[in-house]
């Protein structure tokens, strides 16, 4: 059994124990901790893997920038929470290998043809390291903590498991579908997807999605035509979800969803995990992007802390790299053009935080109570995605405002608003991986409410009750409040005593059949650092 399901079954036993949730005349509905995941029309999809281990299937593929890398750091140290699938090195309009043949590559509008640049391309290669391997080295860096890791969390996967995930995509171009063929990257994940376990398979695409798109253009070329392919193409189609920041190449665009119009897309793009951090950081939260703490919790912190890119290390992803100026510290941006460095964002203090651009695409498939698990609208540390209109396969992060307390819509609010939690949990994960005794280290407290899902009709109360423990015996802190977006009814609903393990909500006179409330139970410690777990119940109103 995973340490998630462990919690879970946990969770369940306490809730079944103590009848967590006392609802009165209110009637369930059916419930489910791990409910399955919505399909592009809102129907629910079976959730994944097989042989009762319901954690989300996951391929990362991943280009070798920086903030690919510090997110590949915090995956590691959430893989506890995923049936990893694959680690594939993948290339995009930023970082291709070439071929090696002297092969000679350019397109417009990259990076090379920007900036008032000129004469860097055509080239043989882009920003590729000859001896490139940051996934490997990640990899061996896990290794070298997993036994204090599994101390804390049993379901981390063994590092044998890991390195037998490790491929190479379709590295050699940018938006490289056709030129290269197959690749053992594009074949594995052919392989997912064709097999007969349980999706959705969650294709992570941290560089270019073309290796992806290599994948499902084998899987068309070798199907096509003939009497199973209808089949294939519903199955395929109905499996893959991309979640992406940004589609970081042509091959989204030019190839899947034309032909593979049925295909989830999940953009997950943020800038509160992006380089753009600071530019939408909470004032609560700008302690977190530091030096001081990042240097405390992170960078100083066992082998990983060595590799984390922070402002100031002194590496840089390729030598002579004209974009990369973040190993430099103590220079203006004046100072560093005149080194010749393309500064396309703005020198900060020395050890702070860079960026870790991806880390949003699997925020938003952490089982941590939220549920963002079960559909993208519901939001989480992710932040939470909007479904298009227009077309019910594509969901996009970028067009949702969450409102803050005092009613304003900041920039990524969605996001941002869950920030200070999630670098809360990284840090006592790093902590882990240094710490050999379950004793010696924080670990978060354990939810539950019962029934997750209820009905309720208009001027009913709901009563809503939180249990929970804490492993380390700390302290608890209690709660609750209204998910306003989240939810399908238009206005605000009053908690009462919202700070406390009982609360009651009134769903209000107006609200119509069908609506939703979503009403968020947050408990956090008073360990270092403090963690903080959550509960979602979703009242639907009858």
């Amino acid at each position: 059994m995973t340490s998630g399901s462990m919690r879970r079954t946990v969770v369940a036993t306490a809730a079944a124990l103590v009848a967590a949730v006392t609802l009165g005349t209110v009637q369930p509905t059916a419930t489910s901790a791990s409910a399955a995941p919505a399909g592009p029309s809102g129907a629910a999809r079976e959730h994944p893997g097989s042989g009762g281990d319901d954690r989300p299937r996951t391929i990362v593929t991943t280009d070798p920038e920086l903030d690919d890398a510090n997110s590949l750091v915090r995956y590691l140290l959430r893989s506890a929470d995923f049936d990893t699938e694959a680690l594939i090195y993948a290339s995009s309009q930023f970082h291709w290998k070439g071929d090696g043949d002297g092969t000679r590559w350019w397109q417009p509008g990259r990076e090379y043809d920007r900036f008032g640049l000129s004469g860097l391309c055509p080239c043989t290669s882009w920003r590729w390291a000859e001896d490139e391997r940051f996934i490997d080295d990640a990899v061996e860096r896990y290794a070298k903590v997993y036994d204090n890791l599994k101390v804390h969390d049993p379901g981390y996967p063994s590092p044998d498991d890991l390195r037998s995930k490790i491929r190479v995509g379709n590295v050699q171009f940018d938006s490289d579908i056709s030129v290269s063929g197959d690749s053992p990257g594009s074949d594995r994940i052919k392989e997912v997807l064709l097999d007969d376990e349980g999706g959705p398979v969650y294709l992570m695409a941290w560089g270019g999605p073309s290796t992806i798109a290599r994948a499902l253009k084998s899987i068309q070329l070798e199907y096509q035509g003939t009497p199973r392919w209808p089949a294939i193409h519903r199955k395929v189609s109905e499996k893959a979800v991309i979640v992406s920041f940004g589609t970081q190449d042509n091959s989204y665009r030019d190839y899947v969803s034309v032909s593979w119009p049925d295909v989830e897309l999940r953009q997950a793009a943020t800038s509160t995990w992006g380089y753009g951090a600071r530019d939408v950081a909470l004032p609560e939260h700008a302690a977190y992007l530091s030096a001081d703490w990042t240097r405390r919790h992170v960078s100083s912190v066992g082998p990983f802390g060595e590799s984390y890119r922070v402002w100031g290390d002194g590496k840089q992803m390729v030598e002579g790299d004209v974009f990369d100026h973040f190993g430099f510290s103590g220079l203006t941006t004046e100072e560093l053009r005149a080194k010749g460095y393309v500064v396309w964002t703005p020198p900060q203090e020395k050890d702070s935080w860079i960026s870790e651009g991806d880390t949003s695409t699997f925020l938003t498939l952490v089982d941590n109570g939220l549920r963002s698990h079960e559909n993208p609208a519901y939001g989480g540390w992710g932040g939470r995605l909007a479904q298009n209109p227009d077309d019910p396969s594509e969901w996009n992060g970028s067009t949702v405002a969450d409102r803050a307390p005092n009613g304003d819509t900041p920039s990524d609010y969605a996001a941002q608003r869950w920030f200070g939690d999630a670098q809360q949990d990284f840090a006592a994960r790093m902590q882990w991986t240094v710490t050999p005794e379950f004793g010696d280290a924080n670990h978060h407290p354990e939810v539950s409410v019962g029934r997750l899902d209820v009905t309720a009709r208009p001027g009913q109360t709901v009563d809503l009750n939180a249990r929970a423990t804490d492993p380390d015996g700390d302290a608890l802190t209690y709660r609750w409040w209204q998910y306003r977006e989240a939810g399908t009814f238009p206005g605000a609903v009053d908690v009462s005593r919202p700070d406390s393990a009982r609360a009651t909500l009134e769903v209000p006179g107006d609200a119509r059949r069908g609506q939703t409330i979503h009403a968020i139970a947050e408990v956090t410690d008073d360990g270092s650092p403090a963690l903080t777990s959550y509960q979602r119940v979703i009242i639907t109103v009858r």
